[in-house]
């Protein structure tokens, strides 16, 4: 399918050189085109300009075609579809009755204690069949390409035996075959300690590492490897011993880190090379000392903090020390039951007071930075995959994040197809 948008009102996030993530004071200034053109062919963005450039291109007699689709986006802004780095998508069943003893009054660990969580979760995924976990999730990854996502990570960890993690990975594995959207799957099999090894954490551990490692690795059924070192789940030791079984087996890390506590996950993933380490509720001056001198890209869960009532992660004092910083979803059925990355974006504008420009470097190049994907998604450049949102008619790119309560988007373009 060839594509062409003309007269859109504003191309945002545009580079004529590619750059792998946007840091510190340059996530303050946003490239974009107004009045612009954008061609698309065989799924990939072949060219892009201004519309005063556009009479002199060659794409100028494409116009009118019947093999092109073409499409007027007067008033309409054009962008990268979001890549949301950091998801739970592929679970059995929604924990509403949790949401209300946290209504009246119960913690996150308190609920947990008490065989909910994620505990809860892992008791239903393990119940559920394959058939049953593939259109449950298939229904949300829907869901969020009409949000305006076209890039997800997906990870296990509601299986927490070696047969219900294999499947929950088999389950991601058929959803990269039937969803348009591009998937990276993680192996998140120490999400939490089974009620089973309750007082054996470290054979819990054990298990990870010498069972469950090399059979997800044997089958291929991860790209990256996932820890939850926080207080009360795993410790920086076992954190530590489980990345390196990971890496020897060929899974680059990802963590969840200081979401409950400052767990020393985040020196743990810069020592270890992590893609991403996501969370950061407690981040202070010697974390964003280890990330500043790393590859790492920190990413932040806004809709996790809101909905635990948590204090949100410092994104301000992280940028303005020169780090960049990625936002996702963890759309997951306990702390986040949402993966409306527009949403999002008002959190980081509403509670970290980041600016727009900020929060949509952050769901979209930096996004695809902390999946693994930056060479072919993230921003507009010629070569990249077609994955873009065109927007209702709006005012300016600011009432992406300032409408919070509405969608914005009008339609998604997957792969070059609308």
């Amino acid at each position: 399918m060839k594509i062409l948008i003309r007269d859109i009102k504003a191309l945002l996030q545009t580079e004529n050189e590619t750059r792998s993530k946007v840091a510190g004071a340059e996530m303050a200034s946003l490239p974009a085109i107004e009045n612009a053109y954008l061609f698309i062919e065989d799924g990939l963005i072949r060219a892009f300009g201004s519309m005063a450039d556009f009479a002199n291109s060659p794409y100028v007699s494409y116009s009118g075609h019947s093999d092109i689709h073409e499409i007027d986006a007067t008033g309409r802004m054009v962008m990268p579809a979001f890549c949301d780095s950091h998801t739970h998508i592929v679970y059995a069943g929604s924990r509403e009755i949790e949401y209300i003893d946290k209504i009246r009054g119960l913690s996150y660990e308190e609920i947990a204690r008490r065989g909910g969580g994620i505990l809860n979760s892992a008791r239903r995924l393990q119940e559920s069949d394959e058939i049953e976990l593939v259109e449950q999730a298939l229904e949300r990854l829907e869901e969020i390409r009409m949000l305006g996502t076209g890039a997800v990570e997906i990870k296990s960890g509601y299986g927490l035996t070696t047969d219900s993690e294999l499947k929950m990975l088999r389950v991601i594995k058929k959803l990269k075959d039937l969803s348009p959207l591009t998937i990276k799957a993680t192996f998140l099999g120490a999400h939490a300690v089974p009620a089973a090894y309750k007082k054996r954490q470290h054979a819990y551990v054990d298990l990870v590492i010498e069972e469950m490692i090399p059979l997800v690795a044997g089958e291929g059924l991860a790209d990256y490897i996932d820890v939850f070192c926080d207080r009360g789940f795993f410790t920086e030791g076992e954190t530590d011993r489980i990345l390196m079984a990971g890496i020897k087996h060929g899974l680059q890390p990802k963590i969840h880190a200081n979401e409950l506590d400052f767990s020393g996950g985040i020196q743990v993933g810069v020592k270890y090379n992590a893609l991403s380490v996501d969370h950061l509720e407690f981040t202070g001056d010697a974390e964003i000392k280890a990330l500043l001198n790393s590859d790492t890209m920190p990413t932040l869960l806004p809709g996790a903090a809101f909905f635990l009532e948590m204090e949100y992660p410092p994104a301000r004092k992280m940028i303005d020390s020169g780090l960049p910083v990625a936002m996702a979803s963890d759309y997951n059925p306990g702390s986040s039951p949402s993966g409306n990355m527009q949403l999002v974006m008002s959190l980081g504008c509403v509670k970290m007071k980041m600016i727009p420009e900020e929060v949509i470097h952050a769901v979209t190049l930096n996004g695809a930075y902390a999946m693994g994907v930056e060479d072919i998604l993230g921003s507009i450049a010629v070569g990249k995959q077609a994955n873009l949102i065109i927007t209702k008619r709006i005012p300016t790119y600011a009432f992406l994040p300032y409408a919070y309560g509405s969608n914005k988007v009008e339609r998604v373009i997957i792969n070059g197809k609308l």
